[in-house]
């Protein structure tokens, strides 16, 4: 998460210190640098995204273009990114509101929300990064399985 906000945000302290140009060149060795924990956290930022919308479209809305761009500077497939987006949406999907209130109105548990969301964040934690470290093998190690446009 830190390296897509530090090289999209940038630091915010630091616009006086250093002029932008300088700013930037810092910005990109550090992404550069960085770029192998990138599929793993493009999943988590997936994650993150439908946890907080409830939708795996509304996750890929925001962050679709923010992971096709950074990826592509990066050296990486946007189309492993964007299926890592959408695939870390999936294990978010659980976490979500809407998917809570209706899991406790199914079992007529009324009220117990937040026991329900107790035992389901573990769950979704453990298979989000699960799905990252998959991510992370197709993009370094299975290259193979990742399909190239024409």
């Amino acid at each position: 998460m830190r390296l897509l906000a530090d090289h999209h945000l940038g630091h915010a302290g630091d616009w006086h210190a250093h002029p932008p140009i300088r700013h930037r060149r810092h910005s990109r060795s550090r992404v550069r640098r960085d770029r192998g924990a990138l599929p793993f956290f493009g999943t988590l930022l997936g994650w993150l995204g439908v946890a907080l919308t409830g939708s795996d479209t509304a996750s890929n809305v925001l962050f679709g273009n923010l992971q096709k761009i950074t990826s592509e500077q990066l050296g990486l497939s946007p189309i492993l990114m964007g299926a890592a987006n959408s695939s870390g949406g999936v294990m978010g999907k659980m976490i979500d509101a809407q998917s809570i209130v209706v899991a406790s109105t199914a079992t007529n548990w009324y009220g117990y929300e937040g026991t329900i969301l107790r035992f389901v964040f573990k769950h979704s934690s453990v298979l989000a990064r699960l799905v990252g470290v998959l991510v992370m093998l197709q993009a370094y190690v299975f290259t193979g399985m990742i399909v190239t446009p024409p």
